[in-house]
C-alpha cells in the first residue's frame, strides 16, 4: 500500500457515554460499567454493561425511521453521524458516490429475533413483524448508516466475530488505497445482549460469574474468570491524508499498516502460542514501515477470560520485549463483540492525539506470570508516536492495526 491514510472523524456510543467525549472521560475514570439487566433476569449471569439510552430516547435521537431499525442499526447511526461531523464532512455536500460505509457486525439484532420467536409461538403468524428481517440481518447496520448519510460508494458488513469492526477498518483502508472512494465511513456496532447469545457464551464458560458485578471483567488480572456482555459502535472516517491535508483537514491520527491473519486452528480458543495473532502483528507493523520496538502502546484485546489474556501476554512479550504500555478497554465497557475492534481502534487513536493511556479497570496489577506492563489505576501520561490496536475473533480471526502520530 502506497497510499497514506488518515482518521479525520471519530464517533463513539458505548456503555461509557454518547459520544467521544463522554466514552473518552468514562474510560480513562477507569470505573466498570457493569449493572444489573433486567433483561437477563433470572439467568446465571443477569448483568451487562449496556449504552446508556432507553429505547424512547434511542429513537429520539435517531430520528424518523427509527421504527425500522434494530437497536444495533439505530446506535451505527448515532456514531456515524458523530463521526462525519468531526470530520468536518457534510453528506448534503458530499459526491455520495464516492463515499463508503464498511461497518462490521458480528451478530445484528438478536434481541429482535428472540422477540419475534416469542411472538410467533404466542400470537401466530399474522402477529409477526413485516421488518423482522431487516432489523434482523447484521448488514443494516450499514446499510441504514449508507441510506441516512446517502453514501452510495461500496457498502459492506464484514462479519470476523470479535475482529468485525477491525476488519472493516482494514478493508475501508483497502478501498480508499485502491482509489474505490475518496472517504470511507468505517467502524463495528453490536447490539446482542439477549437472553440467548448470553446463555451461550455462558455455557461455553466465556462469562464472569463474579458476584460483584463492577469488578468481574478484569483484563490480565490472576483471577480473571470470563468477559461481560455490552453493547456499543465504534465509528472513523478514513480519508487519503493527502486529499484532507487539501481541504485543510488535520487527521487525528494515521492508520500506518493493518494485519490479518487466521489461526487455522479451532473455533473459539486461540493457539496457545498466538501464532495467528503474532503474524498479523508483525504484517502491520511492516507494511507500516516500523519494526516491533517502535511500538509505544498496545491495546489489547484482553477479553479477561483465562485463555485469552495467557496467550495475548504471552505474545505481547514476545514479540515487544521492550514492555511498551498495555491497556485494554473491556475492563471498563465490556466486550461489544463485533464493535470492540473499531470502539478500541477510536480509543487508540485518542491515546495518541491526548498521549493519555486509560486504565485497565479492576486491575491492581496483572498476572504474576504476565511480563507486559499494564497501566493500572489512573491514566498514564506517556509520547506517543505508534500504538497496534489487536483484535481476535471466534474462528481464528486475527485483525492487528498500526496507527501513528500524524
Amino acid at each position: 500500500m502506497t497510499a497514506s491514510i488518515a482518521v479525520t472523524g471519530l464517533g463513539l456510543v458505548t456503555p461509557a457515554g454518547i459520544g467521544v467525549e463522554d466514552t473518552w472521560t468514562g474510560v480513562c475514570a477507569g470505573q466498570a460499567t457493569a449493572a444489573p439487566d433486567p433483561a437477563l433476569a433470572g439467568l446465571p449471569v443477569d448483568f451487562s454493561c449496556r449504552v446508556p439510552l432507553a429505547k424512547q430516547d434511542l429513537d429520539r435521537r435517531t430520528g424518523r425511521k427509527a421504527w425500522r431499525m434494530g437497536r444495533f442499526a439505530k446506535l451505527a447511526v448515532l456514531a456515524a453521524r458523530e463521526a462525519v461531523r468531526d470530520a468536518g464532512l457534510d453528506p448534503a455536500c458530499w459526491d455520495g458516490a464516492r463515499v463508503a460505509t464498511v461497518i462490521g457486525c458480528g451478530m445484528g439484532g438478536l434481541e429482535k429475533l428472540e422477540e419475534q420467536c416469542a411472538r410467533l409461538e404466542q400470537r401466530g403468524a399474522d402477529l409477526t413483524s413485516p421488518l423482522a428481517i431487516p432489523m434482523i440481518i447484521p448488514n443494516l447496520g450499514t446499510g441504514e448508516v449508507s441510506i441516512d448519510l446517502q453514501a452510495r460508494g461500496p457498502s459492506l458488513s464484514p462479519a470476523t466475530a470479535c475482529a468485525s469492526g477491525a476488519s472493516a477498518i482494514a478493508t475501508a483502508r483497502d478501498l480508499l488505497a485502491a482509489d474505490l472512494c475518496d472517504i470511507a465511513v468505517t467502524g463495528g456496532v453490536e447490539a446482542a445482549v439477549s437472553r440467548v447469545c448470553t446463555i451461550g457464551f455462558w455455557r461455553m464458560g466465556a462469562l464472569s460469574v463474579r458476584s460483584d458485578r463492577t469488578a468481574a471483567s478484569r483484563p490480565f488480572a490472576a483471577d480473571r474468570d470470563g468477559f461481560v456482555m455490552a453493547e456499543g459502535a465504534g465509528i472513523l472516517v478514513l480519508e487519503r491524508t493527502a486529499d484532507a491535508t487539501a481541504r485543510g483537514m488535520r487527521p487525528r491520527a494515521l492508520l500506518a499498516g493493518c494485519g490479518s491473519t487466521s489461526d487455522a486452528h479451532h473455533p473459539t480458543a486461540l493457539p496457545e502460542d498466538a501464532h495467528g495473532a503474532e503474524a498479523a502483528l508483525r504484517t502491520a507493523l511492516a507494511e507500516a514501515g516500523l519494526a516491533p520496538d517502535d511500538v509505544d502502546h498496545v491495546n489489547a484485546h484482553g477479553t479477561s477470560t483465562p485463555l485469552n489474556d495467557a496467550a495475548e501476554a504471552a505474545l505481547i512479550a514476545r514479540v515487544l520485549p521492550h514492555r511498551p504500555s498495555v491497556t485494554a478497554a473491556k475492563g471498563v465497557l465490556g466486550h461489544t463483540l463485533g464493535a470492540s475492534g473499531a470502539i478500541e481502534a477510536a480509543l487508540t487513536v485518542l491515546s495518541l492525539q491526548h498521549r493519555r493511556i486509560p486504565p485497565i479497570a479492576n486491575l491492581q496489577a496483572p498476572a504474576p506470570e504476565f511480563d507486559i506492563d499494564c497501566v493500572t489505576k489512573q491514566p498514564r501520561r506517556q509520547d506517543l508516536r505508534t500504538a497496534v490496536s489487536h483484535s481476535f475473533g471466534f474462528g481464528g480471526h486475527n485483525v492487528v492495526l498500526v496507527l501513528t502520530a500524524p
